[in-house]
C-alpha cells in the first residue's frame, strides 16, 4: 500500500472532392481488358435482320381444303420458292438467336465481373487522393505519391519460368517460387508487386512479357518518419486507415470514390492537426535522452494547451517508422499514452485535493496527524518519507503524504469521492480523434479502504492523457475540456466543457502546484522565469498480480506559468532505474521531473512564453552562471 513519490536525499478536414485516380497508365491493352469498360447502351446494339415471307402462293382453293392431304402430297404441291423461304427463316431465327446470346453474355461480363477471377478492380472506378495531413503551421506530415503496382494475367504468359526469371532478375526481393504459384494459377488477375519505384515500373514493362503490365496507384508518405507516428497513424497498401488520425479520417467519411470517366481535378484540404512538429520533436528528444539515461523500458509525454484541450504534442517511446513496408508492430511499439491504462500514483492527489477544497470540509488551514500509520482492517498505510508532526494542507500535498491525503478522502466520504470521481470523467473512457482508446480499470467494489487508496493513486488505472486532461481541467479554472488532436479555439473549448471545480478552488490548486515546485517534491522542474507548477507520482507496477516494489511507473504532471497557466506538460517513464546522482532513487522527482523541465526550458520560446525574472530568479541565475564557470574551470 505503499506510495512512494518523494524526489531527494531531503525527505477537419473537411474540404472538396478530392482529385479522381488515374488507374491506367500506359498499362498497354492487358490492363484495359483486364478490368472492365462501361457497358454499351441496349440501343446500340445491331437489331437482328429480320425475313418477310412472300404473301404468293399462301391461300389454296378452298374446295380443295376440304379434302385430306398427305404429307407427300404437301411436298409435292409445295412451290420452290417458298421451301426456300422456310429455309431462310429458320437460319435467320438462329443467327438472331446466336447474336444475342453472345451480346447479353458480353453485357453481363461488362456489367457484373466474374468474381471468381481474382481481386480485380475496375479501372473506370478508384479511390481519390486522401487529403494531406498537416500540423498546426502547415508542416506536412502525410501526403500521397504516385506509384505503379505490377500485376500479371495468367492466361496469357506463354512461358512461365521465363517469365519468373526476367521477372525476378529485374525485382531480386521477389520470391521465386511464390511468384511461379502466382502465374500457374487459373484466375485471370494476380498481384507481382505493389507500390515499386519508377526504375523497376519502366524494366518490367521494357521486358514485354505478354500478360504482365501495371497500373498507376498513390502511395502514402510520412515526411517526418517516425516523429508524429502515434498520432497521424498509418495506412495499408490500399491507402485505407488503420490506425491514428488516418483511421479517423476514413471513419467519419472523409473520403470518397469516383469515376475516371469522367477525370475531373478536385483536391481535398489538408487536415489540419492541433500538433506542433516542433514542440513534438523537443518532446521525443528529451524523453528518449532520459529512457536511455534512466534505463527505462518505455516512455512517453504529453504537451496540451489547458484552455483549448489541444494536444500539441504526444510521444510514446518505442515508436515506429509508418514509411516502413512491413507495419507487424510489436505490443511495445502500441501507444502507451491512450490505449494503455497505468497507476499515475500520487499525480492523482490533485484530484483528491480539488474535491477536498472544492467540497468546503478542507482548507489550506485544515491539519492532519500522519505521523502514525493510517489502519483500515487489515491494512496499513504509509508515507513513504514520514514526518513526526502534523501536516497542513500544503505540506500535505508538498511531502505527498499518503496517510493525509486518505483521510482527506474519507472526511469528504465514500459516496462524494466516487461521485467526484465520476464528474471528472475517470470512470469511463476518454474518446478523442484516435481510435487506440483504452477504458479505466476501476475497483470492483467500493470501500473504505479502496476510498483511501485510490485518493493516491492507488488501485485503478487510467490513460495518461486521460490524467493529463483532468488536471488541465483542474487548473484551467475548473473547466474539463475534452482534449483534441484537431484545432480549436478557446471559445470553441468553453462551449462544450463540463465545469467540475470552482474558479477559487483552482487558483488553490495553482498555488499548490507552485509551492511543490519550490520546495517539494517538483522542485526539479522549477525552470527559472517561467513558473512552473506540479505534481510528482511514482506507483508499483502490478506483475503476476501483486505490487512489485522495484518495478515503478514514475510521472509528473506541470503547467506553466502558474499564475495564469496555458500549457501543461507530463512525462512518463516505465521502468525507471536509480543512477549515479541519485541517491539510490528512482522516484519521479529524480526522473521525469527532470525531463519535464528539459522540455519547458525547449518549448517555451517555441510558443511564445516570455520569462519573468523576479529578484530570486536573478539571484538563482547568477549563481548558476557562477556554477557553469567553475565547471569549465575545472
Amino acid at each position: 500500500m505503499v506510495e512512494p513519490d518523494q524526489a531527494g536525499p531531503h525527505p477537419h478536414a473537411g474540404g472538396t472532392i478530392p482529385r479522381a485516380v488515374d488507374a491506367e497508365g500506359p498499362a498497354d491493352r492487358d490492363a484495359r481488358r483486364h478490368f472492365p469498360a462501361r457497358s454499351r447502351r441496349a440501343g446500340d446494339e445491331p437489331p437482328g435482320r429480320r425475313f418477310r415471307p412472300h404473301r404468293r402462293h399462301h391461300r389454296r382453293d378452298e374446295a380443295a381444303m376440304t379434302e385430306p392431304v398427305t404429307d407427300h402430297q404437301m411436298a409435292e404441291d409445295a412451290p420452290p420458292r417458298l421451301a426456300g423461304q422456310n429455309r431462310l427463316r429458320l437460319i435467320g431465327i438462329c443467327f438472331a438467336a446466336a447474336f444475342l446470346t453472345i451480346a447479353g453474355q458480353l453485357t453481363h461480363l461488362t456489367i457484373f465481373p466474374a468474381q471468381e477471377e481474382g481481386p480485380v478492380r475496375p479501372i473506370t472506378e478508384a479511390p481519390l487522393p486522401r487529403p494531406d495531413i498537416v500540423d498546426r503551421n502547415g508542416v506536412l506530415l502525410a501526403t500521397d505519391v504516385a506509384v505503379a503496382s505490377i500485376f500479371a494475367d495468367p492466361s496469357k504468359i506463354i512461358d512461365i519460368d521465363e517469365a519468373v526469371e526476367a521477372l525476378t532478375a529485374t525485382m531480386p526481393d521477389l520470391n521465386a517460387t511464390e511468384l511461379r504459384r502466382k502465374l500457374s494459377t487459373a484466375k485471370r488477375f494476380a498481384w507481382i508487386k505493389r507500390q515499386v519505384s519508377p526504375e523497376e515500373r519502366d524494366a518490367v514493362y521494357n521486358l514485354g512479357i505478354p500478360g504482365v503490365s501495371y497500373v498507376n496507384e498513390r502511395r502514402r508518405v510520412y515526411p517526418q518518419g517516425r516523429l508524429s507516428s502515434h498520432v497521424v497513424g498509418y495506412v495499408d497498401l490500399d491507402t485505407k486507415g488503420i490506425a491514428g488520425v488516418e483511421k479517423y479520417l476514413d471513419d467519419r467519411g472523409a473520403l470518397y470514390t469516383a469515376s475516371l470517366a469522367e477525370p475531373t481535378e478536385h483536391r481535398t484540404e489538408p487536415a489540419q492537426l492541433s500538433l506542433d512538429i516542433r514542440v513534438q520533436a523537443a518532446v521525443i528528444d528529451e524523453v528518449g535522452k532520459a529512457i536511455e539515461k534512466f534505463h527505462a523500458i518505455a516512455g512517453g509525454g504529453i504537451v496540451m494547451d489547458i484552455r483549448t484541450g489541444e494536444v500539441l504534442s504526444m510521444v510514446s517511446l518505442p515508436d515506429f517508422n509508418p514509411n516502413q513496408e512491413n507495419k507487424n508492430f510489436s505490443k511495445d511499439q502500441q501507444n502507451r499514452m491512450t490505449s494503455g491504462v497505468y497507476e499515475l500514483g500520487s499525480v492523482i492527489k490533485a484530484v483528491t485535493f480539488a474535491m477536498a477544497i472544492d467540497s468546503g470540509k478542507v482548507t489550506l488551514k485544515s491539519v492532519f496527524d500522519t505521523r502514525y500509520p493510517l489502519v483500515i482492517g487489515s491494512a496499513r498505510i504509509h508515507d513513504f518519507h514520514p514526518q513526526n508532526h502534523p501536516l497542513t494542507t500544503e505540506e500535505v500535498f508538498c511531502e505527498s503524504s499518503n496517510i493525509g491525503t486518505a483521510k482527506m478522502a474519507l472526511e469528504v466520504g465514500l459516496e462524494e469521492h466516487q461521485a467526484f470521481l465520476r464528474k471528472v470523467g475517470l470512470f469511463d473512457k476518454l474518446q478523442t480523434e484516435l481510435p487506440e482508446a483504452a477504458r479505466p480499470l476501476l475497483p470492483k467494489r467500493w470501500s473504505k479502504l479502496v476510498t483511501a487508496t485510490t485518493a493516491f493513486g492507488h488501485g485503478f488505472a487510467v490513460q495518461p492523457l486521460q490524467g493529463a486532461a483532468v488536471v488541465a481541467g483542474l487548473l484551467n479554472g475548473g473547466h474539463l475540456i475534452t482534449p483534441t488532436f484537431l484545432r480549436r479555439n478557446e471559445e470553441e473549448a468553453l462551449a462544450m466543457a463540463t465545469t467540475v471545480i470552482g474558479e477559487a478552488t483552482s487558483e488553490t490548486l495553482r498555488y499548490l502546484f507552485r509551492r511543490n515546485a519550490e520546495e517539494g517534491s517538483a522542485s526539479k522542474a522549477d525552470v527559472i522565469g517561467y513558473r512552473v507548477g506540479g505534481k510528482t507520482g511514482t506507483a508499483e507496477k502490478v506483475v503476476a498480480g501483486r505490487y512489485d516494489k522495484n518495478k515503478r511507473l514514475s510521472s509528473f504532471i506541470g503547467a506553466f506559468p502558474m499564475d495564469n497557466p496555458k500549457y501543461l506538460v507530463m512525462v512518463m517513464l516505465d521502468e525507471p532505474k536509480a543512477i549515479p546522482g541519485t541517491y539510490g532513487f528512482a522516484t519521479a522527482g529524480w526522473n521525469a521531473v527532470p525531463t519535464a523541465a528539459n522540455i519547458i526550458e525547449r518549448i517555451a520560446p517555441m510558443l511564445g512564453v516570455e520569462p519573468v525574472f523576479s529578484a530570486e530568479d536573478l539571484q538563482k541565475l547568477a549563481k548558476l552562471e557562477e556554477k557553469e564557470k567553475k565547471k569549465k574551470q575545472n
